[in-house]
């Protein structure tokens, strides 16, 4: 029975993890929290999502955990709306889709699916990869060495493997400009009640504070601002103080999403980057997932290309009959890179002014993004948005 070493815990990882176990391998999954991660932004279930969690026989669980959500607006710093795109909109396939859930359930609903067939070692990582006569030798931080026939970085964009094995972040990353920080925040009786709403409260330098809908009693907050580079991250106290510092002037509900952030147990502050690998696969060691080809949180895509990337990377292994003949898995590993090198250019490719899109520079750019936006649900003009999204891995419906 062939090994395969899988680094990270998460959408990509578990799935890979999944199908690689069904498939007669021995998996064993490396991932350096203490834990499944919780928190995480809402993910939907739009196009390959959909269709890679009907294969696995998920989808139905999956609908199951859906968030009760009524759309997407926009608020001035009296909580009045300056622009609304509901649910309906773009037969729910607008900002917010009629079926998002939270990250961290799906992780869980994948996680629990594994089964026995995968071993997963919680609080563990790779300290070194080494080329074995076999496959690849790994020393883990704490785990003794073991040996596998295929290692798969699908460790997200600060990929330990990737740095290991491709070289230094800097190679590969590409700032968009931005920060953003989110977390869970527990509702109280005086905590104002958001309705099923996706609320963004826009300010002037790129600034943004915004909520969504959570589990029962929690809201999910988020803070964007400009930003490419940021205090080390495991350095909370100075995350939280440069917050302070960035949204001190800001109104609307940001001084008491301020306070929350303290409290949170899955607090988490990163910048909005893309991630570009021009080889995926190196001997027996390849990324996956946000690892090889992160088109950041604004490209909406991040979840869909994490399941049909491990779908694809599933199918290539299975063609080239690497369970029965580990000597095929580099044809396994060249086919997998064709299929979906394609898909995640399409999905780097964000849609024309984006960036600005999700956190304008002044109080017109607030104005005129609010504008856009309501724009853009005219009738006539839905062919106009339809060839904007083309090409970039969306899928709207018709």
């Amino acid at each position: 029975m062939p090994r395969v070493l899988v680094v990270g815990a998460g959408i990509a990882g578990d799935t890979i993890a999944l199908m690689l176990g069904r498939a007669g391998w021995e998996v064993t999954v490396a991932e350096i929290a203490p834990g499944l991660r919780g928190g995480g932004q809402a993910v939907d279930l739009r196009g390959d999502c959909r269709e890679v969690l009907i294969r696995l026989g998920l989808l139905d669980e999956v609908r199951t955990k859906l968030l009760f959500q009524r759309g997407a607006a926009w608020v001035n710093a009296d909580g009045h709306p300056l622009a609304t795109m509901p649910v309906e909109a773009f037969d729910g396939n607008g900002y917010v889709s009629k079926e998002e859930l939270l990250r961290s359930d799906l992780s869980r609903v994948l996680h629990d699916a594994a089964g026995p067939e995968v071993t997963h070692l919680f609080g563990e990582t790779v300290e070194a990869l080494e080329d074995a006569p076999n496959g690849v030798s790994v020393r883990f931080r704490t785990a003794p060495p073991a040996e596998f026939d295929l290692v798969i970085g699908a460790d997200g964009a600060h990929s330990r493997v990737r740095r290991l094995r491709f070289g230094p972040e800097e190679s590969f990353r590409r700032p968009l400009g931005l920060a953003h920080a989110w977390f869970t925040m527990d509702e109280t009786p005086e905590t104002p009640s958001i309705d099923g709403w996706f609320l963004t409260h826009n300010t002037p330098g790129s600034r943004s504070t915004e909520v969504r809908p959570g589990h029962p009693g929690k809201q999910e907050v988020g803070f964007t601002f400009p930003a490419t580079a940021l205090p080390p991250r495991h350095d909370r106290a100075a995350q939280l103080a440069l917050l302070d510092k960035v949204f001190a002037d800001v109104g609307w509900r940001a001084p008491e999403f301020l306070v929350a952030a303290r409290s949170a147990p899955d607090f988490a502050l990163d910048t909005f980057d893309q991630i570009h690998v021009p080889t995926w696969y190196d001997g027996r060691v390849v990324l996956l997932g946000d690892s090889a080809w992160c088109a950041s949180p604004l490209s909406g895509l991040g979840t869909a290309l994490a399941l049909r990337g491990a779908a694809e990377l599933a199918d290539a292994i299975e063609a080239a009959d690497a369970l029965r003949l580990p000597h095929r898995l580099s044809d396994a590993l060249v086919a997998f890179e064709r299929e979906m090198r394609p898909r995640a250019l399409a999905a780097q490719r964000l849609f024309p002014g984006r960036v600005r899109q999700a956190a304008p520079r002044t109080e017109f750019g607030i104005h005129a993004t609010a504008w856009l936006i309501r724009q853009v649900q005219d009738p006539r003009l839905e062919k106009v948005f339809r060839r904007l999204m083309a090409g970039r891995g969306h899928e709207v419906a018709a």
